[in-house]
Protein backbone atom coordinates (compact mmCIF):
# COMPACT_ATOMS: atom_id res chain seq x y z
CA UNK A 1 0.00 0.00 0.00
CA UNK A 2 1.53 3.40 -1.15
CA UNK A 3 2.09 6.32 0.97
CA UNK A 4 -0.65 9.26 0.12
CA UNK A 5 0.17 12.83 1.63
CA UNK A 6 -2.63 15.16 0.70
CA UNK A 7 -1.25 18.85 -0.49
CA UNK A 8 -3.82 21.90 -0.68
CA UNK A 9 -3.58 26.14 -0.68
CA UNK A 10 -4.70 28.55 1.61
CA UNK A 11 -7.65 29.24 0.05
CA UNK A 12 -9.37 26.11 1.76
CA UNK A 13 -9.81 27.92 5.18
CA UNK A 14 -7.41 25.76 6.50
CA UNK A 15 -4.71 27.23 8.40
CA UNK A 16 -1.25 26.26 9.03
CA UNK A 17 -1.90 24.68 12.47
CA UNK A 18 -4.83 22.98 11.90
CA UNK A 19 -2.97 21.27 8.73
CA UNK A 20 -0.48 19.81 11.53
CA UNK A 21 -3.70 18.20 13.21
CA UNK A 22 -4.98 17.22 10.01
CA UNK A 23 -1.55 15.63 8.97
CA UNK A 24 -1.76 17.29 5.82
CA UNK A 25 -0.02 20.13 4.03
CA UNK A 26 -1.17 23.51 3.00
CA UNK A 27 0.57 25.77 0.25
CA UNK A 28 0.11 29.58 1.33
CA UNK A 29 -1.42 31.61 -1.33
CA UNK A 30 0.83 34.99 -1.96
CA UNK A 31 -1.13 38.43 -2.21
CA UNK A 32 0.35 41.71 -3.26
CA UNK A 33 -0.66 44.39 -1.51
CA UNK A 34 0.60 47.82 -2.72
CA UNK A 35 3.36 46.20 -4.46
CA UNK A 36 4.47 44.13 -1.45
CA UNK A 37 4.44 40.08 -1.51
CA UNK A 38 2.80 38.61 1.69
CA UNK A 39 2.12 34.87 2.23
CA UNK A 40 -1.56 33.77 3.75
CA UNK A 41 -1.86 33.08 7.57
CA UNK A 42 2.28 32.92 7.48
CA UNK A 43 2.98 36.59 7.44
CA UNK A 44 -0.21 38.28 6.28
CA UNK A 45 -3.65 37.00 9.10
CA UNK A 46 -7.07 37.64 7.76
CA UNK A 47 -7.89 40.80 9.97
CA UNK A 48 -4.75 42.69 8.17
CA UNK A 49 -5.60 41.66 4.92
CA UNK A 50 -9.68 42.73 5.17
CA UNK A 51 -7.51 46.05 7.06
CA UNK A 52 -5.67 46.79 3.82
CA UNK A 53 -9.10 46.28 1.29
CA UNK A 54 -11.05 48.59 3.90
CA UNK A 55 -7.79 51.22 3.81
CA UNK A 56 -8.30 51.00 -0.13
CA UNK A 57 -5.54 48.77 -1.21
CA UNK A 58 -4.78 47.94 -4.47
CA UNK A 59 -4.11 44.18 -3.48
CA UNK A 60 -3.89 41.15 -6.19
CA UNK A 61 -3.95 37.41 -5.36
CA UNK A 62 -1.30 35.32 -7.16
CA UNK A 63 -1.23 31.30 -7.30
CA UNK A 64 1.22 29.93 -5.35
CA UNK A 65 4.98 30.14 -6.97
CA UNK A 66 6.23 27.12 -9.06
CA UNK A 67 9.47 26.97 -7.12
CA UNK A 68 6.96 26.42 -4.11
CA UNK A 69 5.19 24.21 -5.28
CA UNK A 70 7.80 21.31 -6.62
CA UNK A 71 9.89 22.05 -3.88
CA UNK A 72 7.31 21.48 -1.91
CA UNK A 73 6.52 17.96 -3.77
CA UNK A 74 10.17 16.58 -4.06
CA UNK A 75 10.40 17.04 -0.29
CA UNK A 76 7.23 15.32 0.25
CA UNK A 77 8.19 12.66 -1.76
CA UNK A 78 11.02 11.82 -0.01
CA UNK A 79 9.15 10.54 2.61
CA UNK A 80 5.63 9.48 0.63
CA UNK A 81 5.32 7.19 -2.23
CA UNK A 82 2.13 10.01 -3.62
CA UNK A 83 0.56 13.04 -3.21
CA UNK A 84 -3.20 14.29 -3.93
CA UNK A 85 -2.71 17.95 -4.97
CA UNK A 86 -6.10 19.91 -4.40
CA UNK A 87 -5.14 23.39 -5.41
CA UNK A 88 -7.97 26.62 -5.77
CA UNK A 89 -10.89 26.35 -8.71
CA UNK A 90 -9.72 26.49 -11.88
CA UNK A 91 -12.05 29.06 -12.75
CA UNK A 92 -10.42 31.32 -10.36
CA UNK A 93 -7.06 30.93 -11.09
CA UNK A 94 -4.53 29.28 -12.57
CA UNK A 95 -2.86 27.33 -10.21
CA UNK A 96 -4.80 24.31 -11.03
CA UNK A 97 -3.93 24.15 -14.89
CA UNK A 98 -0.05 25.12 -13.99
CA UNK A 99 -0.27 22.47 -11.17
CA UNK A 100 -1.21 19.75 -13.50
CA UNK A 101 1.25 20.83 -16.37
CA UNK A 102 3.98 20.64 -13.55
CA UNK A 103 2.68 16.93 -12.29
CA UNK A 104 3.21 15.83 -16.05
CA UNK A 105 7.35 15.54 -14.85
CA UNK A 106 6.34 13.22 -11.78
CA UNK A 107 5.68 10.00 -13.18
CA UNK A 108 1.87 9.67 -11.72
CA UNK A 109 2.87 10.13 -8.15
CA UNK A 110 1.76 14.08 -7.99
CA UNK A 111 -2.18 14.03 -8.85
CA UNK A 112 -4.12 17.71 -8.89
CA UNK A 113 -7.52 17.45 -8.58
CA UNK A 114 -9.38 19.72 -10.37
CA UNK A 115 -12.96 19.73 -8.54
CA UNK A 116 -13.71 23.30 -8.90
CA UNK A 117 -14.62 24.22 -4.97
CA UNK A 118 -13.31 27.24 -3.25
CA UNK A 119 -13.41 27.74 0.76
CA UNK A 120 -15.40 25.36 2.85
CA UNK A 121 -16.49 22.92 -0.27
CA UNK A 122 -12.66 22.90 -0.93
CA UNK A 123 -11.61 22.13 2.65
CA UNK A 124 -14.46 18.81 3.15
CA UNK A 125 -12.38 17.78 -0.46
CA UNK A 126 -9.62 17.99 1.48
CA UNK A 127 -11.06 16.05 4.75
CA UNK A 128 -12.24 13.36 2.31
CA UNK A 129 -8.96 12.75 0.27
CA UNK A 130 -7.44 12.31 3.67
CA UNK A 131 -10.16 9.43 4.58
CA UNK A 132 -9.79 7.88 1.68
CA UNK A 133 -5.88 7.56 1.81
CA UNK A 134 -6.14 6.16 5.33
CA UNK A 135 -8.51 3.66 3.63
CA UNK A 136 -5.46 2.69 1.48
CA UNK A 137 -7.01 4.18 -2.10
CA UNK A 138 -3.65 5.85 -4.00
CA UNK A 139 -3.62 9.38 -5.45
CA UNK A 140 -5.03 8.58 -8.68
CA UNK A 141 -8.03 6.80 -7.13
CA UNK A 142 -8.81 9.67 -4.79
CA UNK A 143 -8.46 12.04 -7.57
CA UNK A 144 -11.34 10.41 -9.19
CA UNK A 145 -13.51 10.20 -6.90
CA UNK A 146 -13.66 13.94 -5.82
CA UNK A 147 -13.67 15.07 -9.38
CA UNK A 148 -16.92 12.95 -9.84
CA UNK A 149 -18.28 14.57 -6.66
CA UNK A 150 -17.59 17.87 -7.67
CA UNK A 151 -20.66 19.53 -8.56
CA UNK A 152 -22.46 18.38 -4.87
CA UNK A 153 -21.11 21.41 -3.07
CA UNK A 154 -22.73 25.10 -3.07
CA UNK A 155 -21.56 28.10 -1.84
CA UNK A 156 -23.83 31.63 -2.14
CA UNK A 157 -22.75 35.01 -1.51
CA UNK A 158 -24.78 38.18 -0.90
CA UNK A 159 -22.49 41.21 -1.28
CA UNK A 160 -22.73 44.53 0.63
CA UNK A 161 -20.53 46.66 -2.28
CA UNK A 162 -20.54 46.28 -6.12
CA UNK A 163 -17.22 47.99 -5.83
CA UNK A 164 -14.83 44.90 -6.16
CA UNK A 165 -17.48 43.18 -8.66
CA UNK A 166 -16.68 46.31 -10.68
CA UNK A 167 -13.00 45.80 -10.14
CA UNK A 168 -13.27 42.17 -11.13
CA UNK A 169 -14.88 42.98 -14.43
CA UNK A 170 -17.63 40.95 -13.51
CA UNK A 171 -19.90 44.33 -13.93
CA UNK A 172 -19.55 47.68 -15.72
CA UNK A 173 -18.73 51.20 -14.10
CA UNK A 174 -22.20 51.98 -15.36
CA UNK A 175 -24.06 48.99 -13.20
CA UNK A 176 -22.01 49.89 -10.02
CA UNK A 177 -22.56 53.56 -10.42
CA UNK A 178 -26.78 52.79 -10.29
CA UNK A 179 -26.58 49.84 -8.15
CA UNK A 180 -24.61 51.73 -5.29
CA UNK A 181 -27.32 54.71 -5.37
CA UNK A 182 -29.98 51.65 -5.69
CA UNK A 183 -28.53 49.84 -2.97
CA UNK A 184 -28.59 47.20 -4.96
CA UNK A 185 -27.25 43.81 -3.16
CA UNK A 186 -26.36 40.87 -5.78
CA UNK A 187 -26.05 37.35 -4.85
CA UNK A 188 -23.12 35.57 -6.42
CA UNK A 189 -22.00 31.88 -6.29
CA UNK A 190 -19.55 30.08 -7.56
CA UNK A 191 -20.67 27.88 -10.86
CA UNK A 192 -17.91 25.41 -12.30
CA UNK A 193 -15.21 27.20 -10.33
CA UNK A 194 -16.29 30.71 -11.40
CA UNK A 195 -17.86 33.64 -9.98
CA UNK A 196 -21.24 34.15 -11.54
CA UNK A 197 -24.58 36.47 -10.75
CA UNK A 198 -27.19 34.71 -9.40
CA UNK A 199 -29.27 37.57 -8.99
CA UNK A 200 -29.97 41.10 -7.01
CA UNK A 201 -31.81 42.86 -4.67
CA UNK A 202 -32.73 46.12 -3.18
CA UNK A 203 -31.16 46.73 0.46
CA UNK A 204 -29.56 43.97 2.81
CA UNK A 205 -33.59 43.06 4.24
CA UNK A 206 -34.48 41.85 0.41
CA UNK A 207 -30.86 40.55 0.00
CA UNK A 208 -31.02 38.32 3.13
CA UNK A 209 -34.56 36.80 1.66
CA UNK A 210 -33.15 36.26 -1.67
CA UNK A 211 -30.15 34.15 -0.48
CA UNK A 212 -32.47 32.67 2.07
CA UNK A 213 -34.84 31.36 -1.05
CA UNK A 214 -31.68 30.37 -2.84
CA UNK A 215 -30.55 28.06 0.00
CA UNK A 216 -33.91 26.29 0.60
CA UNK A 217 -34.34 25.58 -3.26
CA UNK A 218 -31.44 23.10 -3.17
CA UNK A 219 -31.97 22.15 0.44
CA UNK A 220 -29.00 20.72 2.50
CA UNK A 221 -27.64 17.54 3.52
CA UNK A 222 -26.91 18.59 7.06
CA UNK A 223 -24.50 14.67 7.62
CA UNK A 224 -21.83 17.02 6.21
CA UNK A 225 -20.83 20.30 6.81
CA UNK A 226 -22.10 23.55 6.75
CA UNK A 227 -20.56 26.77 6.93
CA UNK A 228 -21.87 30.65 7.40
CA UNK A 229 -19.14 32.83 6.63
CA UNK A 230 -18.53 36.53 5.93
CA UNK A 231 -16.10 39.16 5.42
CA UNK A 232 -14.30 41.94 6.32
CA UNK A 233 -13.76 42.84 10.46
CA UNK A 234 -17.48 42.97 11.44
CA UNK A 235 -19.86 39.74 11.50
CA UNK A 236 -23.07 41.96 12.26
CA UNK A 237 -24.92 40.86 9.11
CA UNK A 238 -23.68 37.14 9.47
CA UNK A 239 -25.65 37.59 13.09
CA UNK A 240 -28.78 38.97 11.34
CA UNK A 241 -28.76 36.92 8.61
CA UNK A 242 -28.71 33.50 10.55
CA UNK A 243 -31.43 35.53 12.39
CA UNK A 244 -33.59 35.85 9.59
CA UNK A 245 -33.16 32.24 8.26
CA UNK A 246 -33.64 30.10 11.33
CA UNK A 247 -35.69 28.29 10.28
CA UNK A 248 -33.70 26.38 7.99
CA UNK A 249 -31.02 25.83 11.07
CA UNK A 250 -33.57 24.76 13.52
CA UNK A 251 -32.47 21.10 14.93
CA UNK A 252 -29.38 21.91 13.16
CA UNK A 253 -27.41 24.42 14.97
CA UNK A 254 -24.91 22.61 16.50
CA UNK A 255 -23.14 21.61 13.11
CA UNK A 256 -23.11 25.11 11.99
CA UNK A 257 -19.60 26.45 11.60
CA UNK A 258 -19.38 30.39 11.40
CA UNK A 259 -16.23 32.31 10.52
CA UNK A 260 -14.13 34.76 7.91
CA UNK A 261 -13.72 34.10 4.57
CA UNK A 262 -10.30 34.10 3.00
CA UNK A 263 -8.42 36.83 0.79
CA UNK A 264 -9.29 34.78 -2.02
CA UNK A 265 -13.01 35.06 -2.11
CA UNK A 266 -12.72 38.46 -0.76
CA UNK A 267 -10.34 39.91 -3.30
CA UNK A 268 -13.33 39.36 -5.72
CA UNK A 269 -16.49 40.44 -2.88
CA UNK A 270 -14.86 43.08 -1.21
CA UNK A 271 -15.99 43.53 3.14
CA UNK A 272 -19.45 43.03 4.40
CA UNK A 273 -20.56 39.93 2.43
CA UNK A 274 -22.24 36.94 3.87
CA UNK A 275 -21.36 33.16 2.45
CA UNK A 276 -23.59 30.22 2.79
CA UNK A 277 -21.24 27.09 1.94
CA UNK A 278 -23.19 23.63 1.60
CA UNK A 279 -23.75 20.47 0.07
CA UNK A 280 -27.20 19.94 -1.33
CA UNK A 281 -29.09 17.41 -0.18
CA UNK A 282 -29.39 14.86 -3.32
Amino acid sequence: MSRVIVVTDSNSGITQSEAKELGVVVMPMPFYINGQMFYEDIDLTQEQFYQKLKEGGEIKTSMPLVGDVTDKWDELLKEYDEIVYIPMSSGLSSSCETAYMLSQDYDGKVQVVNNQRISVTMRQSVLDAKMLAEQGKGAEEIKEILEKEKFESSIYIMVDTLEYLKKGGRISKTVALAGSLLSIKPVVTVREGEVAILGKARGSKQGNNFLIEQVKSFGIDFTKPVFLGYTGLSDVMLKKYINDSKDIWEGHADILKTGTIGGAIGTHVGPGAIAVAFFADI
